[in-house]
């Protein structure tokens, strides 16, 4: 390995350099590694630009990072830095760029959270795409190595909303050499490490987590123990149920704790996604989080305001992975589902850094994971786990081998919050209800999970505890693999005790989706009339947006439930869509005569009395006629 010597060394408190002044300053003629990424320069254990960069500096690595290239000029900044001695990096960002460019109805969006002052048009749609073909008419023998979510899930054929069509594999429309698919830390170490000792970007064909264009002829005959072979991308586009029964292979690979190679022929070459890694054992994941992070934005945006950061900055997050599978998520296809967590001493070090920054006024924003409650959690017996197909640990119900125990994380938060500088703690993660309330039947652990949300409700409740009930139909529940609507209302009832209990004044946000695979129109106004009896008026609310692999997104666009083949109805135009979601604001007048009117076209009289008591054609208002009619009679 090309090792620094300590001259090179950089002093802790220093970014990863930018600029060729900064890399003159540490005295490197050549990065050995250049990272192109969508999003600004973050030096945070949250943002993947970072993380990647600090770990191939850990390993003694020079490496070098272009946020936001601009890729409409002279290209000045995809030269500016020069070659790396080993590759490029290229990553999106830490978001789908099409999520984060374009609305469900396909609109542009007026700014970008990631880009400083929030300004939009930093970078380009697809900028795995644009990024790597510019760099590969620059330097067409450097090795590129893309990473990040928008190249990770589109390792596969998959269907893209705002193309309306079957896209081949990433690999097939941009020109990189090799991907690096979910958490990359091992994966491109593993590439750097071989790169350095002499080995050529094109051999490197079998390290896990990555993805490969190979010859046809390579592709198994058949299934079996080590290989997966999937539809072709052409059977695919001929056929949806083809790309149906593609996609319950790929999510059932990639959730498996030693999970098989997939093979998809794309015309003249066939996709390899090798097997994923084990999940991350507590020293691998303390070793990443670890790092010599600053925390800090790059000084280049000095006095400049990124929304992203702003929501993290004094947040800690403890694991990685996601069991609870929704189906519209995309977690679980980066992560995996199965936890990996930090150790309680790393967790601590990382707090000790929040408390000590200079903006820090005594409040942790957010104690939590991609889930806000499954830290330390995994199944009782992991030679079960190995085996494991499921797709979720908790649909249709929570598995008898999940330990549930939520001990480990009323330890965090007591130890947290009995640090003097810290005044309070805050769960900003989504809190799994489902995953709480579980009686699992052993006293001592439903004791601790009561416990948990008493304390989550009384002491970590910034003014709002937002979960995600996302739908009230049982059907559509179903399909998305969340919990039946009845639970969130005990969930409520819990809520609203403990406030009253302790004389609090908070509120209850909860999430819903419209438009979802099994949704219809009537579905949404039952939700409407829902909600309402509950008191709420809905604020955090989406229409359903297809993003690459997952179920629902595969459901939108071939009619079928990947697992079990039957037809799903989905709402499809923007009229059907637009129909769906205005029933989130049924108590805003100017929807209200557009829902009478589907009310009464859908003969539900008593939906509408429900929603407005005294309009024309409700079940109330034809009673009241008819009430008024015969006392007229009988006068």
């Amino acid at each position: 390995m090309n090792k620094r010597n300590h001259s090179e060394r950089r002093v802790e408190g220093q970014w990863l350099p930018t600029t060729r002044k900064e890399m003159d300053h540490l005295g490197w003629d050549q990065a050995d590694v250049i990272l192109f990424t969508g999003d600004a320069y973050i030096d945070h254990p949250s943002m993947g630009t970072a993380v990647i960069g600090r770990t191939l500096e850990a390993h003694g690595y020079k490496v070098a990072v272009v946020p936001q290239p601009n890729w409409r000029d002279d290209l000045r900044d995809f030269k500016k830095l020069g070659k790396p001695r080993l590759f490029f990096g290229v990553s999106a960002g830490a978001m789908d760029s099409m999520v984060n460019h374009y609305t469900a109805n396909r609109r542009r969006r007026s700014d970008d959270a990631y880009t400083p002052d929030g300004r939009a048009g930093a970078r380009p749609d697809y900028p795995t795409i644009v990024y790597s073909e510019i760099l590969k008419k620059l330097f067409p023998d450097v090795p590129v190595v893309a990473g990040g979510i928008e190249a990770s899930l589109r390792r596969l054929a998959h269907y893209d909303y705002w193309q309306d069509r079957l896209m081949p594999s990433i690999m097939n429309t941009a020109p990189v050499d090799i991907i690096t698919y979910g958490m990359g830390e091992l994966a491109t170490i593993t590439i750097a490490d071989a790169l350095n000792g002499g080995v050529n970007i094109e051999d490197l064909t079998d390290i896990p987590q990555t993805v490969v264009r190979r010859p046809l002829n390579e592709i198994p005959a058949e299934n079996d123990e080590e290989n997966i072979v999937l539809h072709t991308f052409a059977q695919c586009q001929a056929n949806k149920r083809c790309q149906a029964e593609n996609f319950k292979y790929i999510e059932i690979e990639s959730n498996r704790w030693h999970g098989r190679t997939l093979w998809q022929a794309t015309g003249d070459i066939a996709i390899k996604v090798n097997h994923m890694n084990p999940p991350m054992t507590t020293e691998e994941i303390d070793a990443s989080f670890d790092l010599p992070y600053t925390r800090l934005p790059h000084p280049r945006y000095q006095g400049k305001r990124i929304p992203a950061y702003e929501m993290i900055r004094h947040s800690v997050n403890m694991h990685r992975g996601c069991f609870g599978g929704c189906a519209f998520c995309t977690i679980s296809a980066h992560q995996r589902k199965f936890i990996a967590s930090r150790s309680k001493a790393s967790i601590m070090r990382e707090v000790r850094q929040v408390v000590q920054m200079a903006d820090f006024k005594g409040y942790i924003s957010d104690l939590g994971g991609p889930s806000a409650n499954m830290y330390a959690m995994h199944g009782n017996d992991l030679e079960r786990c190995k085996q494991c197909r499921r797709p979720s640990c908790l649909h249709p119900k929570p598995c008898s081998n999940l330990n549930t125990d939520h001990s480990a994380l009323l330890d965090i938060y007591h130890s947290v919050d009995a640090m003097p500088e810290v005044k309070k703690s805050f769960i900003g993660s989504g809190v799994r209800y489902d995953l709480s309330m579980h009686h699992t039947g052993d006293p001592a652990i439903d004791k601790v999970n009561a416990q948990y949300n008493e304390e989550l409700i009384r002491f970590h409740v910034s003014g709002r505890l937002k979960v995600a009930p996302e739908h009230t139909n049982s059907e559509v529940l179903s399909i998305m693999r969340k919990p039946d609507f009845a639970l969130f209302g005990q969930f409520k009832r819990l809520f609203d005790r403990v406030n009253k209990k302790y004389g609090l004044n908070q509120q209850l946000i909860p999430y819903f989706i419209s438009s979802h695979p099994g949704c219809r129109e009537e579905d949404m106004a039952e939700l409407a009339v829902l909600t309402k009896e509950l008191d709420f008026h809905l604020e955090q609310v989406q229409d359903f947006t297809p993003t690459p692999m997952t179920v629902s997104t595969e459901t939108f666009f071939t009619g079928l439930h990947p697992y079990t083949l039957k037809p799903v109805f989905t709402a499809h135009s923007k009229e059907e869509k637009l129909a769906q979601r205005q029933y989130f604001f049924w108590y805003d007048p100017k929807y209200r005569q557009a829902i009478q009117t589907a009310l009464r076209r859908m003969r539900r009289p008593d939906l509408l009395a429900r929603l407005y008591p005294n309009a024309p054609g409700s079940a109330s208002s034809r009673k009241q006629m008819v009430q008024t009619a015969f006392h007229k009679k009988n006068r």
